[in-house]
């Protein structure tokens, strides 16, 4: 597929004890993973429509070349400048929210999970997407915490230094989900000032790179990533 790049993988996940498979699709551009996406999402809401079990939950990660997406309720002019001039592609996508980027040193997580196995509804999932990046970050001195009018994942979000350091934006059917999070690890954050991210202009963005002053171990916080899904979304 275009744009994708095989990575060798420094941890499993062939041992965990998880309610869902893990897909890494490595580098991978958004068109491709989309379709990914699109494939299972469907196959899943298919099989729920015959009544018939599943164990096709599955969080795939991925890491995309530079792009835009802008959400189903999304402003175009929160987009500051054409993505063809700064190298990155555009997308308007199915998913809740407004205009975000994705690229190179972010981990992108697509959970096409069936919540009725988790027993949730699409607020507590949202939630719990946010608690699993909260315990990541936390493994790295961070306090990250949420504002009630913005999802997400932030620091310092109760004061003027709010910044935001994951995204979320989904899409729900028949309680099957698609799209999901944004972490900034190595991001480049110049891609964002091209943007009003998410549609708030008085809020930064950040990076785990940005707040601990060094480059990240991508393996090493994917594998983080997995292991704090895997302890919060546990089939009922």
């Amino acid at each position: 597929m275009d744009g994708q790049i095989a990575t060798a993988h420094s941890y499993s996940y062939m041992n965990k004890n998880l309610s869902f498979a893990v897909r890494d699709l490595g580098r991978m551009s958004y068109a491709d993973a989309l379709e990914e996406q699109e494939q299972l999402f469907q196959s899943i809401i298919a099989t729920k429509l015959k009544r018939e079990e599943h164990e096709l939950d599955t969080l795939m990660l991925v890491e995309h070349n530079p792009v835009y997406t802008l959400g189903k309720s999304g402003d175009l002019q929160n987009l500051k400048k054409q993505p063809e001039e700064v190298g990155a592609e555009f997308f308007k996508t199915s998913r809740g929210g407004d205009i975000t980027y994705h690229g190179p040193g972010q981990i992108v997580g697509y959970p096409i999970f069936d919540l009725e196995h988790f027993g949730l509804g699409i607020a507590k999932y949202i939630w719990s997407i946010e608690e699993a990046i909260i315990k990541v970050i936390a493994e790295y001195g961070l306090e990250g915490g949420r504002i009630d009018s913005a999802s997400g994942v932030w620091l310092d979000g109760d004061n003027e230094r709010a910044r935001k350091i994951c995204a979320i934006g989904v899409k729900a059917s028949r309680y099957v989900t698609m799209h999901g999070f944004a972490f900034n690890v190595n991001t480049d954050l110049n891609y964002f000032d091209h943007i009003i991210p998410c549609g708030i202009d008085d809020k930064d963005v950040t990076s785990l790179e940005k707040e601990l002053g060094e480059t990240q171990d991508m393996e090493e916080l994917k594998g983080k990533v997995v292991e704090a899904f895997g302890s919060i979304f546990v089939h009922g």
